[in-house]
């Protein structure tokens, strides 16, 4: 039940990234919470078949902090894809 803590805190980390980051108009206002909290849940997960438990602070700390190190760094890469390609398909159309 404490892997809902790890989710919360990734659509925590999620939310506060899309709205830090620049280029937010290129992406949905739900990948950020989303990616977060499959983030801290997968996490969560991994180290609890790995054999650490609640009870110990490295999957606390862990949990918590690829949240909120991956997610800005893919929010950032996917905005600059989607900038990147957005350009394309306005040079391919004569658009721009």
């Amino acid at each position: 039940m404490l892997v809902v803590l790890a989710l919360v805190f990734g659509a925590i980390a999620g939310a506060a990234a899309h709205y830090a980051l620049p280029l937010r108009s290129l992406r949905g206002v739900a990948l950020g919470p989303l990616l977060g909290s499959l983030l801290g849940a997968g996490t969560w997960t991994a180290m609890t078949w790995a054999g650490v438990g609640p009870d110990q602070g490295w999957i606390w700390l862990v949990s918590i902090a690829v949240p909120v190190v991956v997610t800005p760094t893919a929010l950032l890469v996917l905005s600059r894809l989607r900038a990147a390609h957005d350009a394309r398909t306005r040079t391919e159309l004569g658009i721009a």
